[in-house]
């Protein structure tokens, strides 16, 4: 499979692209600064130099034309302020699935946040980013033309990863490791059964291809 993912450098991508690689998948990660292109490299996945911010759909939706599956795994990061929360959490992410649609990509992944909200209340930074990734969920919801699977992991911690999850609709909070996030979309990207599925992600004790399979249905 060839995956092309949005937010090419972040934790959990990087993660996402040593495992495609290890698991013969070509990987694509799209970075919008060049000097990060030599990571990706390292992790097996080819750079590609697009920002999302500025970036049009049928620019993005060129480097998407071919793939098997997208992900969007970008993020405004922890130290943004809530405007980059709404052009980076929620259009590029807007963004990345139109062009998915454009280029005819139905299989759509996305790393959202547990508790994410379009109606969410609050003035802190956080509840901008909660209705941001809200409302991003929300749109890819309602694109006819993508087959989505919207993952919410609970606090994401850099502990080695223990191969055990808990996968469901509803999770209740938890915490879970970068490591076993990637694992699971990297069984996400191959398993169809899982699209038209909101699912939740914490640590628990059913490995990732059985929670995975479950968590389709067994589809």
């Amino acid at each position: 499979m060839r995956i092309v993912i949005a937010g090419g450098h972040g934790q959990i991508a990087l993660r996402l692209e040593r495992l495609l690689a290890a698991h013969g998948h070509e990987a694509a990660g799209i970075i919008r600064d060049p000097a990060q292109a030599e990571d990706l490299r390292g992790a097996g996945a080819e750079p590609v130099v697009l920002d999302l911010e500025s970036a049009s759909v049928e620019e993005v939706a060129a480097v998407l034309k071919g793939a098997d599956a997208a992900v969007f795994a970008a993020g405004a990061g922890g130290g943004s302020g809530a405007a980059r929360k709404e052009t980076v959490d929620r259009g590029a992410a807007v963004l990345f699935a139109d062009a998915a649609e454009r280029a005819g990509v139905r299989r759509h992944l996305v790393v959202t946040s547990m508790g994410a909200n379009p109606d969410h209340r609050g003035d802190e930074v956080f509840d901008a980013y909660l209705r941001a990734k809200g409302a991003a969920d929300a749109y890819v919801r309602s694109r006819a033309g993508l087959d989505w699977t919207i993952l919410r992991p609970g606090m994401l911690t850099n502990d080695a990863g223990t191969g055990l999850v808990r996968l469901a609709e509803s999770t209740g909070r938890g915490s879970v490791p970068r490591d076993d996030v990637a694992a699971v979309l990297a069984e996400l990207a191959e398993t169809p059964g899982a699209a038209g599925l909101t699912l939740e992600l914490i640590s628990g004790t059913v490995a990732v291809a059985e929670a995975t399979k479950a968590a389709a249905g067994g589809r």
